[in-house]
């Protein structure tokens, strides 16, 4: 154990055993505390790529003092944007340092990193009374999505996942048209993101991780892996193509999912699935995500809600069918580009159908509205549709109030925890080419053991485990 984990793992062990004697406060002020700034004292790790999105969008809402700059690779080009918009801001590659030295000056963090890095983040700055943004999805195991919304709840702190579409119009008009009776009995519903991934073309035969390259003088790579077993460099595995790996990333199915499966999941209660089953894996093998892919997803009777499923369709080749009347897809403005670049039109861009009894809806990702289909059906059903309302702020801004108790998050754990847990299954049914069949109530497989013990993952590198402890 090198020096700075020991000097470390001293000194965090008495804050952590602090404030779990009191988690409602915050370094002896109340949760919620509104500092005379009337700004929240937010530190950003990931700063580069998505990571740099994060951190400016929060900053725009005029809401947040940004007092502290983390990433694992400070210096790289990047990287370089942020750093020039806080010249003076304290910058750290070692997140665990930066608590260290300035955990007393920090109320809330954001965490724009690699999937696989979520969770070790956010268990310690939820353990130090900290609020905590992080990019969807919210970790890449079951457990560790499991142990991120108990931590919330023990340390009574303002969680959001980052998927922005909960605080803009799609989720205002989904929660108004279900409890209006618009939606209602729905069964079925495909959820669509046939656009181009960063692993398509790659060789599918393959047998072993890229080859080794040097490390970039910027990048400290061994923080880098967090709770991850040690990988040789390459510039495959990091600057998003991480989400090209099982090992780290979540695919199409994690990055996608949370922006276009996300309204229907809470909104029409679906929690947990009971089965999930492959019925197209092309081009499948042990490293990285299939070239195409078909997932169900089954969801039991909920209350007066019929059994429903939902159809996960991914790959360029790989389009799901679409109800008489669909109309044309359109690329939607309001959905972002990928960290890759601009968004591709395909043969049926992002998105859902949602089949009900009597009603059929079309609807994009991220905050576009549903519209009802055929058109014709749409026009008889106009004077019956409620208002809706506008959303009083943006998904940036709805987190930096909760953080002082104006608003409560939209997407805060307890609810984009069940459906990041969706996502790990997901994930695990295409890794292990797998049709599982799940336990609601005891959260286990029942008929496969490997999977069911990867709902923990594998167990974390020697010296991290104290996260899974917090």
């Amino acid at each position: 154990m090198n020096n700075k984990r020991r000097k470390f793992l001293k000194t965090s062990a008495l804050g952590a055993a602090g404030v779990s004697l009191i988690p409602s406060f915050v370094m002896g002020k109340p949760l919620g505390y509104v500092a005379p700034s009337d700004k929240v004292n937010l530190a950003c790790c990931g700063i580069g790529h998505r990571g740099g999105s994060i951190t400016k969008s929060l900053h725009d809402t005029g809401l947040a003092n940004i007092v502290a700059l983390c990433d694992v690779d400070m210096g790289a080009p990047h990287t370089e944007e942020v750093m020039k918009m806080f010249p003076n801001v304290p910058r750290f590659k070692y997140f665990r340092e930066m608590f260290d030295k300035m955990g007393k000056d920090i109320e809330a963090i954001s965490v724009g990193t690699p999937d696989f890095s979520h969770f070790p983040i956010t268990m310690l700055a939820m353990s130090l009374g900290k609020h905590v943004y992080v990019e969807k999805p919210m970790a890449r195991t079951f457990q560790e999505v499991q142990l991120m919304m108990d931590g919330a709840k023990k340390y009574k702190v303002a969680t959001q996942m980052g998927n922005q579409g909960h605080s803009e119009a799609n989720y205002f008009q989904f929660k108004a048209w279900k409890d209006a009776g618009i939606i209602k009995d729905v069964t079925k519903m495909t959820a669509h993101m046939n656009g181009r991934r960063r692993w398509h073309g790659w060789d599918t035969n393959i047998i072993s991780f890229p080859d080794k390259q040097p490390i970039p003088d910027t990048m400290d790579w061994d923080t880098w892996h967090t709770t991850a077993h040690e990988h040789a460099y390459n510039e495959d595995l990091v600057n998003g193509q991480w989400r090209c790996w099982y090992d780290f990333g979540m695919g199409a199915l994690g990055d996608w999912g949370a922006h276009i499966m996300d309204t229907a999941h809470e909104f029409l209660d679906l929690g947990l699935p009971e089965e999930i089953i492959p019925t197209r894996l092309d081009g499948h093998n042990t490293f990285f995500f299939p070239m195409e892919t078909t997932l169900e997803f089954k969801f039991p009777k909920r209350a007066d809600m019929p059994a429903m499923t939902i159809t996960w369709y991914d790959g360029q080749n790989n389009i799901p069918p679409v109800p008489e009347g669909y109309g044309v897809s359109e690329l939607d403005p309001n959905i972002p580009p990928p960290s890759d670049g601009q968004l591709q039109p395909a043969k049926l861009n992002p998105g859902k159908i949602i089949y009900g009894k009597d009603l059929t809806f079309k609807g994009g990702s991220h905050g576009s509205t549903l519209s009802i289909i055929p058109e014709e059906k749409a026009k008889d059903m106009a004077s019956q549709l409620p208002e809706v309302m506008e959303s009083p702020s943006n998904h940036f801004a709805n987190f930096l109030k909760a953080c002082k108790g104006e608003e409560k998050c939209r997407s805060s754990f307890d609810i984009a925890g069940p459906l990041s847990q969706v996502f790990t299954l997901g994930v695990l049914s295409q890794r292990l080419k797998a049709h599982l069949k799940f336990d609601r109530e005891s959260k286990q497989i029942t008929n496969h053991a490997l999977a069911n013990e990867l709902l923990a993952g594998v167990p974390p590198r020697k010296g991290w485990e104290e996260y899974y402890k917090l």
